[in-house]
């Protein structure tokens, strides 16, 4: 018998990614969305600073969950 000491959220993500969603199919999701972001900021000259370092950060993030899912880089 295997016992799982999975948390809540875990769990969670295990189903979402068997039951909804292949995670390779939601890295390239993800990239997509970045791609597009960025093409708006580029072409945005009025975005604020603090939005600027906020989507910096936020690109990181979703980037190393891109990774997780779907090792690219």
């Amino acid at each position: 018998m295997i016992t799982s000491n999975l948390s809540e959220v875990e769990t969670r993500l295990t189903d979402f990614f068997t039951n909804k969603i292949d995670p390779k199919d939601m890295a390239k999701t993800i990239r997509r969305f970045k791609y597009l972001i960025a093409l708006s900021v580029l072409e945005e000259s009025e975005v604020f600073p603090f939005e600027k370092t906020n989507l910096k950060d936020d690109f990181y993030w979703l980037n190393e969950l891109t990774e997780v899912l779907d090792p690219y880089l």
